[in-house]
């Protein structure tokens, strides 16, 4: 393989693309763009040109490879600093008030007593409970239920491969199906654009998305 550094900065595009998938799952993107560089360095390392695939394909995989793992490692649940203080602090509280009264507190005395509001309360005691998991079902033992996502690993993987397919086009081709596909103009508008006649345009078009095709298939 060319440099590495220069591999790494042209495929920083693909590591943000893999992080933003995971947008409010729980990870700050900071740690997600962490775990994703990992993965793209890890990749440009073990990555062998002789297996006949492209790199961008092969450092996807390992990109969301490692941000899965960033999950699995850290939980999907972070807590501030100052909600586990005074989650600390309301513990400490409750004991003290039971010892003294024999009862629970009530959210408005501990709010009271600890000069913040009941709803800073609720989020402290909630934030100290265990989470429960959103695959299992507690009236069945506790079994895992399966819930159906979307796999995108297929559609960016093929997003990808079009993309490098487009980026071995002449430069007049690729102005040309941009023109058509991504800036949605018509045929007559194209052919204006790129100083053709429309004709000229619907043969030319015709050709390159063979050619896409083959490159793909």
């Amino acid at each position: 393989m060319k440099d590495k550094d220069t591999i790494a900065r042209t495929n920083l595009g693909l590591v943000h693309a893999c992080c933003k998938r995971f947008i409010g799952k729980g990870i700050e993107y900071d740690e997600l763009y962490s775990a994703g560089c990992l993965g793209l360095a890890k990749a440009i390392n073990n990555f062998d040109e002789n297996l006949g695939y492209k790199f961008s394909t092969y450092a996807f995989t390992v990109i969301i490879g490692e941000i899965k793992l960033l999950f699995r490692d850290s939980g999907c649940i972070k807590v501030s600093r100052n909600l586990k203080e005074l989650s600390i602090s309301i513990s400490n509280f409750c004991d003290s008030y039971r010892k003294i009264n024999g009862t629970e507190p009530a959210v408005s005395c501990i709010a009271q007593a600890l000069d913040v509001s009941t709803d800073r309360v609720v989020d402290a005691v909630n934030s100290s409970r265990y989470p429960i998991s959103l695959t299992t079902d507690e009236d069945d033992d506790g079994c895992p239920i399966e819930i159906p996502v979307d796999d995108i690993q297929y559609e960016v993987s093929d997003r990808i491969t079009l993309e490098d397919a487009l980026n071995m086009l002449p430069p007049l081709d690729l102005s040309l199906i941009r023109l058509r596909y991504y800036a949605y103009k018509t045929q007559a508008q194209t052919a204006e654009l790129l100083g053709m006649t429309q004709v000229q345009v619907s043969r030319r078009e015709k050709k390159i998305l063979a050619l896409i095709r083959t490159k793909i298939s």
